[in-house]
């Protein structure tokens, strides 16, 4: 497990490892209050096409194509929903 992997693109705030061998690539998205966006609505299409290219440097660091997944960790007044498969 890995937690804020750097790369040019950006940073990963968790990458772990699931039971059946998949890499986790993680983003977490926390809000207080009473948020006008949720959480998992902070991932915005341009965060995932970053995502993706950490995934492709995960990748290369590892020195080859790794099963991965997209998953989101969103924390809304203390209470943790998550979500597995996010986006592609």
């Amino acid at each position: 497990m890995e937690k804020n992997f750097v790369t040019p693109f950006g940073e990963a705030d968790i990458i772990a490892r699931a039971r059946d061998g998949t890499y986790c690539l993680v983003e977490v998205k926390a809000r207080t209050g009473d948020p006008m966006v949720l959480p998992v609505e902070a991932v915005t299409p341009q965060k995932r096409e970053r995502y993706r290219m950490i995934a492709k440097t995960f990748c290369a660091k590892m020195g080859k194509e790794v099963p991965l997944r997209f998953d989101i960790a969103a924390v809304l007044n203390g209470t943790l929903d998550y979500f597995e498969n996010a986006f592609l």
